[in-house]
């Protein structure tokens, strides 16, 4: 770690990239449960609620592109703790709000707030770590990461058993004061700042597509969340509505999705001791298309195989945010704020797109899931085998 941590130390520090990374899924997996229930609350429909996570997808994407030039010019801590400032506050509104459009404003002022906290987050990865040990930190971040929508619907379902969906965002705000509080012990890490203005630094996103390499690798990396946000999306209608789980056998079942997202960054850093870096990402798009085939043809006949299919993909999507992240930043030598802010823009973009994707048609959403898992999967195979050469000396020590 370049520079020291008094109050936080390393271990701190790691929970606390940790919890600042875990945003995105608790502020999505959470009310996941809550959504059928939301419909006829707000006596609408599935796709109306829906917006709720498109929305906030979209916004939070476009907060990426605002906050991370700035994170470049004033520091990471102050961004974010303006950022956890403003989606505590949005978090209060979501409870308070007493029809769907009011929610749908909330959540935009939500994924806002959020979004400064996962791009400074990522840029404080690069700030602190290197080469091979950034890589092991991530995949540490990301397996510890991931429990959060282990114990997200579970903690959701438990919460609606004794109170309203509203309880479930006052659980958002409180965590965002906890993040208010540890973000107070984080000792900035940005040695060099830019001094340009404001506007200028929102134009070195510009700088940063104007490099060949670190575009062409957004391109690949970028689509495996399109598949991924798809099943968050449709997860809760497809075991609820389509196979009858309860809402507490739902959270089983996504929690064992997420157990298997677990252990993807761990099996990567194994497999990285045997194989080049060009095979094992190789590998892992060919089992997305696998899996896609898969639940296509007898994903919707019975729950727990639909259940255990899509595990594997979601294993094998995180698996590749690995090395896809660490190769992107390695691309960059400066502008990491702007740099990690496309990096996450696109990576949620193809998220929201994916979740509006997958209900269309509605009726049919299990096969919606599968072909754009299968169509991602070839995608992004093809696009790989285009880098073979430069790639494939790359091993982990």
């Amino acid at each position: 770690m370049k520079i020291e941590q008094p109050i936080l130390g390393k271990t701190g520090m790691l929970l606390f990239l940790v919890l600042m990374s875990a945003f995105p899924p608790l502020t999505t997996d959470l009310y996941l449960p809550a959504l059928p229930t939301m419909v006829e609350v707000f006596a609408t429909n599935q796709a109306t609620v829906n917006l709720t996570l498109t929305v906030y997808f979209g916004t939070y994407a476009v907060g990426l592109l605002f906050w991370g030039p700035l994170s470049e010019m004033f520091g990471r801590k102050p961004i974010m703790l303006i950022g956890a400032g403003l989606y505590t506050v949005a978090s209060i509104f979501c409870v308070m709000a007493d029809n769907i459009e009011g929610l749908i404003l909330a959540r935009v002022l939500q994924a806002f707030g959020g979004s400064a906290i996962t791009v400074v987050t990522a840029a404080i990865v690069k700030d602190l770590y290197d080469g091979i040990e950034r890589e092991k930190i991530m995949a540490t971040i990301m397996s510890l990461v991931v429990i959060a929508p282990m114990v997200a619907p579970t903690i959701g379902s438990l919460l609606l058993k004794f109170a309203t969906w509203r309880m479930i965002f006052g659980a958002l705000a409180v965590f965002g004061c906890l993040c208010i509080i540890l973000s107070l012990c984080y000792r900035e890490t940005l040695t060099t700042r830019y001094t340009g203005s404001i506007l200028r630094s929102w134009g070195r996103l510009i700088v940063v597509l104007k490099n060949p390499k670190f575009v062409f690798y957004l391109g690949v990396f970028s689509l495996t969340p399109m598949a991924m946000m798809g099943f968050v999306a449709a997860s809760s209608y497809i075991y609820i509505d389509h196979f009858g789980f309860t809402e507490s056998s739902f959270s089983i079942a996504f929690g064992l999705n997420a157990l298997f997202a677990s252990l993807g960054p761990r099996l990567y850093i194994m497999l990285s001791k045997h194989f080049t870096k060009h095979k094992i990402i190789r590998f892992y798009f060919v089992l997305i298309t696998i899996c896609g085939c898969l639940t296509y043809f007898i994903g919707a006949m019975f729950p727990w195989l639909f259940a255990a299919i899509t595990a594997v993909a979601t294993m094998a999507m995180i698996s590749t945010r690995v090395p896809g992240t660490n190769i992107l930043l390695e691309q960059q030598e400066h502008d990491t704020g702007s740099a990690v802010a496309l990096i996450q823009f696109f990576s949620m973009m193809c998220g929201a797109i994916g979740m509006l994707l997958v209900s269309i048609p509605a009726d049919s959403i299990i096969q919606s899931l599968a072909l754009i898992q299968i169509i991602i999967g070839l995608t992004c195979l093809i696009l790989w085998t285009l880098v073979k050469q430069e790639c494939q000396p790359m091993r982990l020590s």
